[in-house]
């Protein structure tokens, strides 16, 4: 394929980088936190609503870590098994991915998530991979055959936005008391 100038190339495809999986990772930490505290506060309301007992909550007990990391493996199996993308990886354009390009089914979305943790052994050498190699895989992408790629044409959309917002709009002419349609008549040249 050639490109003309001026054209750039889009990075559907291209595989991710270090910084873009991180922010991804960020903002879906937040996502798992913020709707696992919710559930909590809901389940916890339900309880007191249906059986009158008050339920206490202590967040430093360690017992928290297990329906947190059960809510973890969930949040992120179904996103990859149904979409390849999580929240965090929708709005940075990222896709999971099989290695060959094919869409994630359930027991391989499965082995990523739970190799996942693997990649912070060793104090995150896992990740070194997406720094330094060629395909930008974690640990956790070779244990699972997966890739990250870029799945969003940001450029494109941004010029597709800024075409609708710059199309002209008909303006109103202001119509006077004594014609109620206006005439456009050719200027003729001197």
């Amino acid at each position: 394929m050639t490109r003309h100038a001026g054209e750039e190339e889009s990075l559907i495809g291209h595989y991710a980088g270090a910084m873009t999986r991180f922010v991804a990772y960020i903002i879906d930490t937040g996502v798992i936190f913020g709707s696992f505290v919710a559930i909590v506060a809901l389940v916890t309301a339900v309880l007191h609503l249906v059986i009158g007992a008050d339920v206490s909550i202590n967040p430093s007990s360690p017992w928290w870590s297990i329906p947190l990391a059960g809510w973890w493996f969930l949040y992120y199996w179904y996103c990859y098994m149904t979409s390849g993308r999580t929240p965090g990886k929708t709005l940075l354009g990222l896709r999971v991915v099989r290695s060959d390009g094919s869409n994630l089914h359930g027991g391989r979305a499965a082995i990523r998530v739970l190799a996942f943790p693997l990649s912070f052994l060793c104090f995150g050498l896992g990740f070194f991979g997406i720094i330094v190699g060629r395909q930008r895989h974690a640990l956790h992408d070779v244990i699972a055959d997966t890739s990250v790629v870029y799945d969003f044409d940001a450029k494109a959309a941004k010029l597709r936005f800024l075409a609708r917002r710059a199309e002209p709009k008909p303006k109103a002419l202001p119509q006077s008391s004594a014609s109620a349609s206006v005439e456009v008549q050719p200027q003729a040249s001197t």
